[in-house]
This record gives C-alpha cells, structure tokens and sequence, in this order.
C-alpha cells in the first residue's frame, strides 16, 4: 500500500503522533491575537512546564536565556512579515541547564489558519554544543599557532646572536624548535582535573629521551618527580629549560661521556616543586667565568618569568646540581 494512499496505516493520527515523538519534534501553535500558545506534551517537557490548555508568551519568556529574550520577542513578531519558512534558535533555561531550541515555521500571514500560526521546537542542544565546541578548537588552535610563531622568532634571534657560523645556528635553532615540537606532541587533555596539557613526569621522560640513546647503557637518565599535570604554557618552558640543561650536559657535563648519569627528582613544598637536576660521572664541570651567555639567559627567562621561579647552579666537583624552584599554579597554566 503506497503512502499516497489516505488508507495507509501512516496517516492515523496517532502514528503521526508517534513518529513526531520518535523524532524528537515537538508542536506549536501562536495565536497572533492573543499572544497565546498551545503546545503538545513534548513541547512542554522541552520547556519544563507543567502541562496545561496553553501559555502566554511571557510564560515562556520567563523561560528564554535572559541575553536572548529580546531577540526572541522580536524575531516572532517579524515572522509575519516573513515569507517562506523561518528557523530561530536561542537558549531557554530549565532549572540549572541550559537548553538551546530551535523554533521553526512558515511566515507571512497568508501562512496563517484562523488566526493560528503553527511550527515546532527542536531541541538543538547537543548542535549547538559541538559548534560551540568546534569555534573553541579553532580559536585555542589560533592562538597556540600565534604563541608557536612568536616563541621561534624569539628563539632565532637569541640562537643568532650566539652562533658563530650559520651552520651552527641552523644545527642550534633546529635542536630547540625539535625539543618545543616534541612537548607539544604530548598535549592533551588530562582527566581528573590534574592540568590540561600533559602529566609532569611523562612530559620530563620525552624530553629527555633522545639524550638516553646516546650513552653506553640504558638507564642512566632516571625521572622521578610528583604526579602532577602541566599546562601548554608551561609545557613549552620546560622544553626550553630542560633542552638547555640536556644541551649543555651533552657538551660539558654528565651526558658527554659514555658513562655519565642524571637523575631528575623533584618534591612539591607550600605551592612550589622543586626539581633538582643532578649530574654524575661526568667530567670535572666549573662555573661559566665573564658574563651569562643566550642560552643562561634563556634559562632564567622561562624559569622567572614563564614559571614564576628561580633557578640556582651547584658546581660541586661530584658534577653539576641544578636546583629548579617553580610555581605550581605557573605549571598548571
């Protein structure tokens, strides 16, 4: 039996009824007199209100997200000037959630039957939601490019003024852009509210893992620092500090030998971790004589003023001892 057909078991009013439900519409009726509404039982669990004949615009809009109930009132009143079908989206406020609903129509007055205007509401929410969700992605993606860009031109310039020869600050700039690139490969959101980029040991072990390839034997780099998450600001300081420490032990310190070690072990103590980057087996280290060079420069710079800390160098002849003091609310940013 074809749909066409007024027979069919489609057209019985309550298998229309049924399918309306099944699909989540909810029906309307405006009658542009009295500013009344009568609504079907889906429209009134949509809006939270308790069943009844019919409802007064100002029934409803005591319902409307207060930002959009303006726009509401004056969306419905132009819909009779409107021609063709009309689509109005907004948010409604049920108890504590926030529901968005998408009104939908015919305009113009011709559309009008005994004074009535008929149309649905949507519940759009979860839509919405992803929209929202989509614009937010787009706009943290922006401006981690923007932060990205900024942080390379920064680098270039500082590997610039201490590179002898273009090779060595190509060599230079590429090793520190490679260490940002591999922090950032371990963004990600953290469940259980422990930060929002990456966990501080996990993030620490990746930094340094090209470093362990390098020696005679595995193990000789050993990460233990407290559970704790790090925010993508955070994340790329610590690429930067600790590819300089990493970069400094492989030309003098404890890595540049085949035997060396380092042990990176870290405490947290009244809203402070303290991480101490010890070296051992390494060749006799002693403090930098004259002034600071780009890359101490550097090193203070993110350690102060990307995470609010100090940093402070114990040139013992054991090897070298650098004690990190950072701000824990810094890391989680």
């Amino acid at each position: 039996m074809p749909f066409s057909d007024p027979n069919h078991p489609l057209w019985k009013p309550e298998n229309l009824r049924r399918a309306i439900h099944a699909a989540g519409v909810a029906l309307w009726s405006w009658n542009v007199t009295n500013d009344r509404f009568a609504m079907d039982e889906k429209a009134f669990e949509l809006w939270g209100l308790e069943k009844s004949g019919e409802v007064k615009f100002e029934d409803l809009s005591a319902h409307i997200h207060p930002a959009d109930r303006d726009r509401v009132r004056a969306a419905f009143t132009a819909t009779r000037g409107i021609v063709g079908s009309y689509e109005i989206d907004f948010r409604i406020m049920v108890g504590n959630e926030i529901r968005w609903v998408s009104a939908r129509g015919l305009g113009d007055d011709t559309a009008l039957h005994e004074g009535q205007m008929f149309g649905v509401f949507l519940d759009v929410t979860g839509r919405k939601q992803a929209e929202e969700g989509n614009e937010l992605l787009a706009g943290e993606m922006s401006h981690r490019v923007k932060n990205l860009l900024a942080i390379a031109m920064g680098l270039t310039t500082i590997t610039s003024q201490s590179a002898t020869t273009a090779k060595e600050m190509a060599k230079e700039l590429t090793a520190r852009l490679a260490a940002l690139g591999r922090a950032h490969d371990l963004v990600r959101p953290i469940p259980g509210s422990q930060g929002h980029a990456a966990l501080l040991g996990d993030l620490l072990s990746v930094l340094l893992a090209p470093y362990e390839d390098l020696g005679a034997f595995k193990g000789r780099i050993r990460v233990a620092v407290p559970r704790m998450g790090v925010g993508e600001a955070a994340a790329t300081s610590l690429a930067l500090i600790f590819h300089e420490l990493a970069t400094n032990s492989l030309k003098y310190g404890a890595l540049s030998t085949d035997t060396g070690t380092l042990d990176l072990s870290g405490s947290t103590e009244d809203g402070a971790v303290i991480l101490n980057w010890t070296e051992r087996g390494g060749p006799v280290v002693e403090p930098p004589d004259g002034e600071k060079g780009y890359g101490s420069k550097l090193l203070n710079r993110s350690v102060s003023s990307q995470l609010g800390g100090t940093i402070s160098y114990d040139w013992s002849e054991k090897g070298l001892l650098v004690v990190l003091k950072l701000s824990a609310e810094k890391l989680a940013k």
